[in-house]
C-alpha cells in the first residue's frame, strides 16, 4: 500500500469545486428515516450549543466545531468508498437550506455546494454517470418538481424520501431567524477527514482496516461479554450465550443497527434517569450516554441496575433480554405490517414516531404475563396516537429533538406500572394536554402539515370504510412505493377566476381550497388528470374510488346498506353535492371534524384493555 493522504476538511472544503463519483457496484443510498433524524439532532444539538439569538453573524467564527468522521476516497477518479451515506444526506440538507434562504447571495453560496456548470453542462457534488436517474431526482428536489419515484431503484426512493423527512424535521427544530448562521456554522465548522488513497485496491484495504482491525467488538458484542462474565454457571453461560447470538441475529435480520437500537431503547426505557439539558454546556445524562456507549454504562451502573451477584447477571439475561427482545422484534413486526390489535403501533410508525420503542418499553414489566405486555403495547401506542394527532391538529412540533425530552420524562412516569395505572395516567395526560380537537375547524394542507395530512386523511378513509363493511386498505394508502401511490386531491380545483364571487381575494381563495374537508384522496394518476376539471365533471370520478370520495356523489346512497347505517349509528352529516361551493366546504369541514373525535376519541384507551 502507498502512503496515505489524510486531511482536515470543511464541508465548504469538500464540496467546493469537487467532483465524487460512486463505482456501480458500491451500496446503494440506504440511510432511512431514523438515521436523518439522529443527523439533524446531532447537528442541530451541536450548533445550539453555541448559538444565541443576540449573535451577529460573525460571531458564528468562534462557535465549536462538529466532527463527522472519516471519507475515503481514490486519487484517481474521486471515488466515495466510504461517506457515501453521510454526503449524500448533506447535499440534501444544503438543497433544504437553499430553498429556505431569503437572501439571493447567501442562496448563491449554498448552490455551488451543490452543484456546478462545466461548458453549459451542470453536474451534482456526487456524479453518477451510470445512474442518470440520481440526476434527476436531484434536480427534481432543487427546483421543486413532482417525482414518481415508486419505479426506481432503492437510491433514488431513498434520496426522494429522505428530502421529504429534511423539509419536516429542519422545519420543527431549526427557527427560519437562525438558518443562515446555522448554514455558515454547517459549511465551515463540521469537519470531516479526507482520506486519500492512491488506488482502488488501497482504498478498500483502508476501509476494512477502519472497519475491522481493533474494532471487530461491537458494543452489543463487548455488552454479552461483560454480562456472560459475571454467570458463574457453566451451563447457565452457555444457555445465555446461545439465547443471545440466536436474538442478535434476529435482530440484525431486520435492519444493520437494530440489535443496538434494540439494547439503547431498552435501557434507556427501564434504567435512565437523567437527560441532557437544554440549556448550553449542559452534561450528558443517562439517556444520552445510553445511546452512545450503553456497555460502558451498564457497566458502571451495575449496582443501579442490581446486577451484583451471579443471579442477577442469569435473570438479566435469561429473563429481562428474553423478554424485551422478544416484545421489540414483535412491535418492529407490528410497525411494518398493519396487524390486528396492534393497529397504533402501525400507525405511529407511519408517522415515523420512532421514540414509541423506548415509550412502550418503559410501560413493561419484565415480570408480567405476556398478556398483560400486550395490552400495554396497545395502550401505550393508542396514548402515542392521540397525543400525537393533537399536537399535528393544533400546529405544534412532533419532530425527535422536540419531543425526546418529554418521552423521556413520560417514560420515567410510566415504568413499570401497572395496567389500571397505566390506563389512568395516560387518560389524565391527554385530558391535560393544552392542545385538543376543537381547533379542527382551522385545519388546512400547508408547508408544514403536508406530512401528516396523508396520513390523516388515509385514517378517515380507512375508519368509515372498516365501518361499512370494507376490507382495510390503509396499508395502500399511505404506501409511497407502490406503482400508483395516493396523493391528496383538492375537491376545488385551482382556479380562483372561477370562484371570484365567493372568494374575491386570491389569498383567500387559496386559504380556503386548502381546508381539512375540502381534500381527499385519489390514486396519482387520476388526481393530476383532474387538475383543471370542474366538480361536476370530477363526480363521476370520484364515484370510482375510495369511500370518502364516493361519498360526495349521489350514487353512492343508493343500493349501499352498511355505510348508511354506519352514518346513521353515528349521527354523521354525509350528504351528496351537485355543487361545492362555500357552503358545502363549511359542511364537509364539520363533518372531517366530527370523523376525528370519533378516530382519536380518548375512550379509545379504555377499548385497549377489553
Amino acid at each position: 500500500m502507498k502512503k496515505i493522504d489524510g486531511t482536515p476538511k470543511t464541508i465548504r472544503e469538500l464540496f467546493t469545486g469537487a467532483k465524487y463519483t460512486i463505482h456501480y457496484y458500491q451500496r446503494e443510498y440506504q440511510w432511512q428515516t431514523k438515521q436523518i433524524e439522529e443527523l439533524i439532532d446531532d447537528l442541530t444539538e451541536a450548533f445550539f450549543e453555541f448559538y444565541s439569538e443576540k449573535d451577529e453573524r460573525g460571531k458564528v467564527a468562534e462557535y465549536g466545531h462538529y466532527f463527522m468522521g472519516p471519507i475515503v476516497l481514490t486519487a484517481d477518479d474521486n471515488a466515495i468508498i466510504d461517506g457515501q451515506q453521510r454526503l449524500t444526506s448533506l447535499t440534501l440538507l444544503l438543497i433544504y437550506i437553499y430553498h429556505n434562504l431569503v437572501d439571493e447571495e447567501e442562496r448563491a453560496e449554498v448552490l455551488q455546494l451543490i452543484y456546478s456548470k462545466k461548458a453549459g453542462t451542470k453536474t451534482f457534488n456526487i456524479h453518477v454517470p451510470e445512474m442518470p436517474e440520481r440526476y434527476d431526482v436531484m434536480n427534481a428536489l432543487l427546483y421543486k418538481h413532482q417525482m414518481d419515484v415508486s419505479k426506481h431503484s432503492e437510491t433514488i426512493r431513498n434520496i426522494y424520501h429522505r428530502y421529504a423527512d429534511i423539509e419536516g424535521i429542519m422545519t420543527d427544530s431549526m427557527p427560519i431567524e437562525a438558518l443562515e448562521i446555522f448554514k455558515d456554522w454547517l459549511i465551515d465548522n463540521v469537519d470531516f477527514i479526507r482520506i486519500v488513497a492512491q488506488t482502488e485496491q488501497d482504498a478498500h484495504k483502508i476501509f476494512v482496516s477502519m472497519n475491522d482491525r481493533g474494532l471487530s467488538l461491537t458494543p452489543a458484542e463487548m455488552l454479552k461479554g461483560y454480562l456472560l462474565s459475571k454467570i458463574e454457571n457453566d451451563g447457565i453461560r452457555q444457555q445465555a450465550n446461545n439465547l443471545w447470538k440466536k436474538r442478535i441475529l434476529e435482530l440484525k435480520g431486520l435492519g444493520k443497527e437494530e440489535e443496538s437500537d434494540f439494547i439503547k431503547n431498552w435501557i434507556r426505557s427501564q434504567y435512565a434517569d437523567t437527560i441532557r439539558e437544554r440549556k448550553k454546556n449542559a452534561l450528558p445524562g443517562d439517556f444520552d450516554i445510553i445511546g452512545t456507549a450503553f456497555h460502558k454504562w451498564i457497566r458502571e451502573h451495575n449496582t443501579q441496575m442490581k446486577l451484583v451477584k451471579s443471579k442477577d447477571f442469569e435473570d438479566f439475561v435469561l429473563k429481562q433480554f428474553e423478554k424485551f427482545s422478544q416484545i421489540y422484534l414483535d412491535l418492529k413486526m407490528y410497525s411494518s405490517v398493519l396487524t390486528k390489535g396492534f393497529e397504533y403501533v402501525f400507525y405511529n410508525s407511519d408517522r415515523n414516531f420512532t421514540l414509541q420503542y423506548q415509550l412502550i418499553l418503559a410501560a413493561i414489566d419484565p415480570n408480567e404475563s405476556k398478556e398483560e405486555s400486550d395490552k400495554k403495547i396497545k395502550l401505550v401506542s393508542c396514548f402515542l396516537d392521540l397525543y400525537f394527532t393533537r399536537r399535528i391538529f393544533n400546529y405544534k412540533t412532533v419532530d425527535y429533538s422536540s419531543m425526546v425530552y418529554n418521552v423521556f420524562l413520560l417514560s420515567k412516569r410510566i415504568r413499570k406500572k401497572s395496567l389500571h395505572d397505566l390506563l389512568e395516567l395516560c387518560r389524565q395526560e391527554i385530558k391535560s394536554m393544552e392542545f385538543q380537537l376543537e381547533t379542527i375547524d382551522n385545519f388546512r394542507l400547508n408547508g408544514w402539515t403536508i406530512r401528516y395530512m396523508l396520513h390523516i386523511l388515509s385514517r378517515i378513509t380507512d375508519y368509515i370504510e372498516v365501518h361499512s363493511g370494507i376490507p382495510s386498505n390503509f396499508q395502500n394508502y399511505v404506501n409511497r412505493e407502490i406503482r400508483n401511490p395516493y396523493d391528496i386531491e383538492h375537491i376545488i380545483c385551482d382556479h380562483h377566476d372561477r370562484f371570484v364571487e365567493e372568494y374575491p381575494e386570491k389569498e383567500t381563495f387559496d386559504r380556503h381550497r386548502n381546508k381539512f374537508g375540502g381534500l381527499l384522496l385519489l390514486p396519482m394518476d387520476k388526481n393530476r388528470s383532474l387538475n383543471d376539471l370542474t366538480f361536476d365533471r370530477k363526480l363521476p370520478i370520484y364515484y370510482g374510488e375510495n369511500l370518502l370520495a364516493k361519498s360526495l356523489n349521489k350514487d353512492c346512497y343508493l343500493n349501499n346498506p352498511q355505510f348508511k347505517r354506519f352514518i346513521e349509528a353515528e349521527n354523521l352529516q354525509f350528504r351528496s353535492y351537485t355543487l361545492f361551493n362555500k357552503e358545502a366546504l363549511h359542511d364537509r369541514q364539520e363533518l372531517y371534524e366530527e370523523l376525528a373525535k370519533k378516530i382519536w376519541s380518548i375512550d379509545n384507551l379504555d377499548e385497549q384493555l377489553t
